[in-house]
């Protein structure tokens, strides 16, 4: 097993040579330990670091000028981190613990030397990006045109979906672990809406919640209500480049 979480995350994908497994190696030599509510990065902050996330989970957010916060975004092992600051010289969002958490930091530098040695590992990269990129797309329109119903479903869905990436063991039940109030950030919706949106959930039997856990009693029917797409299927990588 290659000492890379980011490895192992891109291995799902395509098989890796050695040498790109022992350059994403080089990405993870330092760690740092964050405790859940820690922030590794605030928004407008400057930062020269990026970061991949080797446990635990984490979130992006923005703050608004109400005072209110949107999440953007919920990060799981194998995520890479902060590559805003690559382009800007002020962090657009702020990376929060949602568990304790180990992230690895590295410097720009050592970014730019991946992309001149390993294309195919940026192009990979690239991939993962523009996954993202649909997937914040698909959020936005859920935001804007679906009902609470349907954005809490889909927050589920999209969690269940990332930890079985991780455990492919994984059946129908999975610890949530999050709060009502970050499901409300996540979703634009109040805590109490939430907590109304999971009970109606639960009485049209389409999942069950005991002790911070929940189960897709009937997914079909789940990803019907949230008008949930997967978009980590059907890519088409047939162009990447060959491996050095």
């Amino acid at each position: 097993m290659s000492g890379s979480c980011f490895a192992e995350r891109l291995t799902s994908l395509v098989s890796l040579t050695p040498a790109e497994h022992r350059a994403l190696e080089r990405l993870e030599d330092r760690q740092r330990n964050l405790r859940r509510g820690a922030v590794l990065q605030r928004e407008n902050d400057r930062s020269n670091e990026l970061y991949v996330l080797k446990t635990g989970m984490m979130m992006s957010s923005v703050l608004l000028d109400d005072g209110s916060r949107q999440i953007l975004r919920f990060l799981f092992p194998g995520d890479m981190m902060g590559e805003s600051a690559l382009v800007y010289g002020e962090a657009p969002e702020t990376l929060t613990a949602v568990t304790d958490a180990v992230v690895c930091p590295f410097e720009r530098p050592a970014f730019a030397t991946l992309i001149v040695e390993h294309p195919r590992l940026a192009a990979l990269i690239m991939v993962y990006a523009q996954v993202e990129r649909v997937s914040l797309t698909d959020r936005l329109a859920s935001l804007g045109r679906t009902s609470a119903k349907a954005r809490v479903a889909a927050l589920l869905l999209e969690l269940r979906n990332r930890m079985r990436g991780l455990d492919t063991e994984l059946g129908a039940a999975f610890t949530l672990g999050l709060t009502q109030e970050e499901i409300a950030d996540a979703t634009g919706l109040t805590a109490v809406h939430v907590n109304r949106m999971l009970r109606q959930l639960e009485d049209e039997r389409l999942i069950a919640r005991e002790n911070g856990r929940v189960t897709i009693v009937n997914e079909k029917q789940l990803i019907r209500a949230a008008n949930f797409v997967d978009r980590t299927q059907g890519l088409d990588l047939g162009w990447l480049p060959a491996a050095r």
